[in-house]
């Protein structure tokens, strides 16, 4: 028997996810890290990884929460050392998310996991943008990076943070807040998200993955951000769903990562078709597909397969990640246009 993250939708279905134009507001570049390059950057840059071979690794990622999977996380990035390794890791991920018809990303990068252990934040920023212009020479995606601050740090450390990236905030998009959310509220970080408002950015947040509904309304109060990432315990508070679709406040949701990480125990159990019902603007995303068992693709026919999803809410999934994102008006209409001519908005629904 199939699991509940591989099975399959009809044809009909199938068909329609592989050729919809995708945008990707919820990935995590580090999260990318496919076994097979952590071991080649390993060799290069004579880093000594915790695992005996490719299959051994991969065979490491059964999940019990969040934090099970952080360990194994921040253990492999310790192979990004030099610039051209985070533009390697880059062009890796664009090229996945190519073969999946993405057409605009917006892609995670956590700073502090490597200026940490002494890498240079040039290093990291500069490989980055470079991988992001490689594949937008070669494959016509498009983006915008998010700087996200990791919240088991304090928010001294995410103000230092932004100090550092200020050369390049021309090149960010946004701020975001992610890892633990238990025992991390939002609150302290106030002020350094009122701080990259005032510098020009948008700003966006983890919020109701490990924690509940009051989490998200917590979040959106005291940072008052233009999407919430995961979001999906969101679901069991009629009036928050109302306040979201509302305010018109994007949710990134992440359905195989959701069943990986426990908060479901079967993707039938994901709360995304609840969403979209209550008019939430939920999008569909892959968190850190190299450990989760699939890109964004894989994603969408692991949860049209579970929820029974109908061409519409493959419309309005594909729309809401449009208009949620921080692309250009005018890309975002190009990329409608594109999407309309693969789904007609009604159909389907």
């Amino acid at each position: 028997m199939l699991s509940d993250t591989h099975r399959q939708p009809d044809i009909e279905i199938a068909e329609l996810i592989d050729r919809l134009p995708k945008v990707e507001l919820h990935v995590h570049l580090e999260g990318t890290l496919e076994p097979e390059l952590a071991f080649r950057l390993a060799a290069r840059n004579g880093v000594a990884l915790p695992f005996a071979s490719v299959e051994e690794m991969r065979a490491a990622y059964h999940f019990t929460d969040l934090q099970s999977f952080l360990d194994v996380y921040y253990a492999a990035c310790s192979v990004l050392v030099a610039r051209e390794d985070f533009r390697e890791l880059t062009r890796a991920y664009l090229a996945r998310a190519h073969a999946d018809r993405v057409r605009h990303v917006e892609p995670f990068f956590d700073p502090q996991t490597h200026t940490d252990r002494g890498i240079p934040i040039e290093a990291v920023i500069a490989g980055i943008l470079d991988g992001l212009a490689d594949g937008q020479r070669e494959y016509g995606i498009t983006s915008g990076l998010i700087l996200s601050f990791l919240r088991h740090l304090p928010a001294e450390a995410a103000s230092a943070t932004l100090d550092a990236a200020e050369p390049w905030l021309d090149r960010i998009v946004a701020v975001g807040l992610d890892s633990s959310e238990v025992g991390f509220p939002p609150e302290p970080f106030a002020a350094i998200f009122a701080r990259a408002r005032a510098l020009g950015l948008r700003s966006v947040a983890h919020a109701g993955e490990e924690g509940d509904a009051s989490l998200v309304a917590r979040t959106l109060d005291s940072l008052r951000v233009s999407r919430i990432d995961h979001g999906v315990r969101a679901a069991t508070d009629p009036a928050l769903m109302r306040r979201l679709a509302e305010s018109g406040i994007t949710l990134t949701a992440c359905p195989n990562s959701n069943v990986r990480l426990r908060v479901f125990s079967t993707m039938e159990q994901s709360t995304i078709r609840t969403l979209l019902e209550a008019g939430v603007a939920v999008t569909i995303n892959s968190d850190d597909p190299a450990y989760f068992g699939g890109y964004i693709g894989d994603n969408y026919r692991a949860v049209a397969a579970a929820l029974a999803l109908t061409s519409g809410d493959l419309y309005r999934l594909a729309a809401n990640a449009i208009n949620g994102s921080f692309a250009t008006a005018e890309r975002k209409r190009e990329l409608l246009d594109e999407l309309e001519g693969v789904v007609a908005p009604g159909r389907g629904r």
